[in-house]
């Protein structure tokens, strides 16, 4: 069985939008792509830190779904990474309330041995160093290296950055952050100027609005399913990566057609995510229910036309 290494927090969010609100709950990027990736037919790992204060009940959550907890790091003594945000009534913008990053200060990812191999590595949202210093663990070069990052180490660790983005072949990013790295508004432009730091592929988010795919000089988009209730979309970007390198790593197959499969994957996924607080509505998914929204993703963009 092919296998996903997953690289990212592991968290509690207290989370507030125009719909309500929670207490500290289940979250982090590397929770949301575990939950996404689990919907195929894979061995994954999550690398991730968290203090003793973390519930047993979640460890129990990821290892139901077949995700291998091994690599997970619990601190004694030590309390698990926090954040808290407001999100505006448009849900797209939101006021970031607390970050404490607790034992994540101090994380020195250590790969399990059963995964130096993982045909697959979804790199999330962390410092620079720590993506790297996994990658440095790796026993051969995995078939696909997806990166996820954010503006917040274009401001304070671009240089480590740059470094990282020359050893990977994904990178996953929304369209603000495209414009910031690479100082181009128009994205086609962007894409074409971040392909020349590292990445083979561009995966820009553009939230409600889809994904685009660039390579080279080929373009893809992906809608977003429009729905009815949009209630919290904490993690929809880590969803959409955990389906995009879930789909990839249980099909072996790389290429940028492939890709186009792995993005639709990705963007039905995510569609789940936003319909719940923080974890719940993936948490509670079936297969069933993906395979039947992904017929809907079928039917929005599927037409004929004479030409």
């Amino acid at each position: 069985m092919n296998k996903l290494l997953i690289v990212g927090t592991v968290a509690f969010d207290a989370i507030e939008t125009p719909f309500g609100k929670t207490d500290k709950i289940l979250g982090g990027a590397g929770t949301y792509i575990g939950l996404s990736a689990s919907f195929f037919n894979l061995q994954s790992a999550i690398v991730s830190v968290v203090g003793d204060d973390f519930p047993q009940e979640y460890i129990d959550l990821l290892t139901a779904r077949n995700i291998d907890v091994s690599g997970l790091e619990i601190v004694k003594g030590g309390k698990t990474f926090f954040w808290s945000g407001k999100y505006h009534n448009d849900l797209n913008s939101r006021d970031t309330l607390v970050t404490e990053l607790n034992t994540l200060a101090d994380f020195q990812p250590k790969v399990p041995e059963n995964f130096k191999d993982a045909d697959v590595v979804m790199l999330g949202n962390l410092h620079p160093l720590v993506q790297s210093s996994v990658l440095d663990q790796m026993s051969h070069k995995p078939k696909l290296v997806v990166l996820d990052t954010m503006n917040f180490w274009m401001d304070c660790a671009l240089p480590e950055l740059l470094d990282v983005m020359k050893r990977i072949d994904v990178i996953t990013i929304n369209d603000e952050e495209a414009r910031q790295l690479s100082g181009e508004y128009s994205l086609v432009k962007a894409a074409a100027k971040i392909h020349t730091m590292g990445p083979k592929y561009i995966v820009i988010k553009k939230g409600e609005h889809g994904a685009l795919l660039f390579h080279d000089q080929q373009v893809f988009f992906a809608p977003a399913l429009p729905l009815e209730e949009v209630f919290d979309p904490t993690g929809a970007g880590d969803t959409f990566a955990g389906g995009f390198a879930g789909y990839i790593a249980q099909s072996e197959n790389v290429s940028f057609e492939n890709m186009k499969n792995a993005i639709i994957y990705g963007s039905n996924l995510a569609s789940f995510c936003v319909e719940k607080f923080g974890t719940e509505r993936m948490v509670a998914l079936d297969k069933a229910e993906v395979t039947q929204r992904l017929k809907q993703f079928k039917s929005l963009t599927q037409f004929d036309i004479t030409l």
